[in-house]
């Protein structure tokens, strides 16, 4: 089996805070088939008592047996109750089998909430104290430390791309859903197998799949200066715009998987810029309603989110708008909010957040969060809070 190894890293010298820091660090295994790599990884990582954190559905999708069967005889112990939106009980029972199974090390096989669930445990297996302790917006980043257990990520959703970030989203006690960032808590390996894509429902490849392209418009409208996150962004944008129905309609297509993983995949690289309102609406509502999902919010934000950001000095300047436009195949960058809603018609999610269920009695609350989220000030313009409802109203 040929699989591809990347190991990138472009780190800027030492600079002042307001200048750009440019960090790519991880190691990758990206083909169909790479799940038989996850016994190597572990012992090049030397992880020899692994926890693996799942969910139901990968389970009963058989994907589980097939990371099991990779791992051989290393003695596994493992957690598969991960929710939808991970929570900190969830982290909280994970952590408890890790130090009843001596475990030295996780590997999450599933989407981002099983990723995220991991990195959760990550922290709360080796720190002290309540999970909101270090969260982002409580100062907490820097108090994550080396400690952290080590992590090996297995997506087997083309959304997230946490398998290649540094950040993890959790919904913790206090029902906020919270960002939580250090490099200490990226995998130390990902394994990018887009042939345990090829069984993902329709729904959720188009749900996960706007996620991925969210991210991959996202990073690239964020201000920062950073030219290889631009490009990986771009590229990722332009593949997965071109992809994601054919991976939604053909679910076996394998061309349409493996660009659809590599679109999640490089929207994730680009993280480092930051995101924007598109994500601070998110990761409100979300916590709000912990039943809504995040790749499908993010694609009901997307229209309303790109209007707003069209009148940022760095949008106009960059000429970032028209650079979507080419990668999205559209004659003008004033056409991608229509092409967004009429492709997210076409994969068939809902038509706004009111089919969703969401109504306008719940915006000052989420309005509040979005204010308070790590995402907020990375957007390319500030929003205010009649922004938001704006963007809200414009959502429905």
């Amino acid at each position: 089996m040929t699989h591809a190894l990347c190991y990138l890293r472009v780190q800027s010298f030492s600079r002042p805070e307001s200048m750009a820091f440019i960090y790519y660090l991880t190691q990758i295994q990206f083909e169909f088939g790479a799940v038989k790599l996850l016994r190597q990884e572990c012992e090049r990582v030397g992880i020899e008592r692994p926890l693996l954190i799942t969910d139901p559905g990968v389970k009963a999708a058989g994907v589980l047996q097939r990371a099991l069967d990779a791992l051989g005889d290393l003695p596994v112990t493992v957690f598969d109750q991960t929710p939808s939106n991970p929570t900190e009980a969830a982290v909280r029972a994970a952590a408890a089998l890790y130090a009843s199974g001596r475990c030295d090390g996780l590997i999450a096989v599933g989407g981002g909430s099983a990723i995220d669930c991991a990195k959760g445990v990550a922290i709360a297996a080796t720190h002290e104290g309540p999970l909101k302790t270090y969260a982002t917006i409580e100062g907490g980043s820097p108090k994550i430390t080396d400690r952290v257990a080590p992590l090996i990520a297995v997506p087997t959703t083309s959304g997230t791309g946490s398998e290649v970030a540094r950040g993890a989203i959790l919904i913790v006690d206090d029902h906020r859903k919270l960002g939580f960032h250090s490099w200490g808590l990226l995998p130390k390996a990902a394994i990018c197998d887009p042939e345990l894509t090829l069984g993902l429902p329709p729904g959720l490849t188009a749900a996960t799949g706007m996620d991925a392209i969210a991210h991959c418009m996202e990073t690239f409208m964020a201000p920062a200066f950073n030219p290889p996150a631009d490009g990986i962004g771009l590229d990722g944008l332009e593949r997965g715009w071109a992809h994601i129905e054919r991976a939604t309609r053909a679910g076996q297509d394998r061309e349409a998987r493996l660009n659809m993983m590599s679109a999640s995949m490089q929207g994730a690289m680009a993280f480092q810029k930051g995101l924007g309102c598109v994500h601070s609406l998110s990761h409100s509502l979300g916590g709000v309603d912990p039943r809504l999902h995040h790749g499908t919010l993010n694609a009901m934000f997307l229209p309303a989110v790109v209007r707003f950001n069209a009148a940022a000095e760095s949008m106009q300047k960059d000429k970032r708008l028209e650079r979507m436009a080419r990668a999205m195949g559209l004659a003008s960058g004033s056409d991608i909010p229509e092409a967004i809603k009429d492709m997210n018609a076409r994969l068939g999610l809902p038509r706004g957040l009111a089919a969703m269920g969401v109504t306008p009695s719940l915006f000052d609350k989420v309005i509040e969060g979005a204010m308070a989220d790590h995402c907020h000030k990375t957007n390319p313009r500030l929003a205010t809070p009649d922004d938001y409802r704006a963007m809200l109203e414009a959502s429905m």
